[in-house]
């Protein structure tokens, strides 16, 4: 049986992707059911240990063709670094510049800050705020309800515009750098790396709602994917969907399910014990140019 640890020591190696087309990389959940008490107060403590991190962002905009919010931490440590991106999901929707660092969002945007993750991970982390969605939405003739089609979405195409004007900005090392998202945030992600394959080295995604994006753009992307197995707003057959659809693609994702878990599954996502290390082990490859 091949333990976590294993498989997180097999993505850096040489022969992983010659391993991973025999063996698909599923993860297990930490010790213990996701509702139990022990999973349970991972989720608590971080929600302790967190508390007051989100002042440590500092309030921009950007404009392009229209001005979009957002949030950039800069990190105390020196020399070029990496940049976690985290689109917000439908509850973060506004230009109040604040809304994606609350409520669900607290997960996705302050893990990175946390002390033993800024001792060994240091990274700039940027929180775009958009008020239309990520993808690209047309209202139907007969309803008039805005819906995802095709293309590359404006919320989509001003994060990325955000991330290359922090590149000409800051030292950012640009072989490492991440996108991660939840809900609408996480079809969002879809969307960035299948239009912007060679910005991102690796996408860490929780319950991505449904969108043409079909998860096999960009195969080459390394993705982890969460969802909760009972949820019920963004089904988890649209998951799994495209799990295996960028496998049939040549694609090696991760993939995680919660037993018992709804749609809050970036709270079990977010403090999965590995998940940090993952990403940040990630590098953008030659091979992908």
């Amino acid at each position: 049986m091949l333990t976590r640890r294993s498989a997180i020591s097999l993505l850096g190696s040489a022969s992983v992707a010659t391993w991973l087309q025999a063996r698909p990389m599923i993860f297990a959940a930490p010790p213990g059911a996701p509702t139990s008490p022990a999973r349970l107060a991972l989720i608590d403590d971080f929600k302790k240990r967190s508390e007051g991190l989100e002042k440590k962002f500092e309030a921009r905009t950007h404009k392009g063709s229209w001005t979009m919010p957002f949030r950039l931490f800069r990190p105390s440590a020196t020399g070029k670094l990496p940049l976690v991106m985290y689109l917000h999901g439908s509850g973060g929707v506004g230009d109040d510049n604040e809304k994606q660092l609350a409520f669900g969002n607290i997960f996705g945007t302050r893990v990175w800050l946390l002390p033993e993750n800024q001792k060994s991970h240091p990274c700039y982390v940027l929180a775009p705020q958009t008020d239309r969605g990520w993808c690209r939405y047309e209202a139907d003739s007969n309803d008039g309800i805005a819906k995802p089609v095709p293309g590359f979405g404006d919320g989509a195409r001003m994060a990325a515009e955000i991330v290359d004007a922090l590149c000409r900005e800051l030292p950012i090392d640009r072989r490492r750098i991440y996108v991660t998202g939840q809900s609408m945030g996480g079809a969002g992600v879809w969307n960035l790396i299948t239009h912007r394959p060679q910005l991102f080295a690796a996408a860490v995604i929780c319950c991505g709602s449904d969108s043409p994006d079909d998860g096999t753009g960009a195969v080459d992307v390394p993705v982890w994917n969460f969802h909760g197995a009972i949820d019920k707003t963004v089904p988890v057959s649209i998951s799994r969907a495209r799990m295996a659809a960028r496998r049939k693609a040549g694609g090696h994702p991760i993939s995680t399910e919660y037993e018992g878990v709804d749609h809050n599954v970036w709270q079990w996502a977010f403090t999965e014990p590995d998940v940090v290390k993952w990403l940040f082990d990630q590098r953008f490859s030659a091979r992908r140019m």
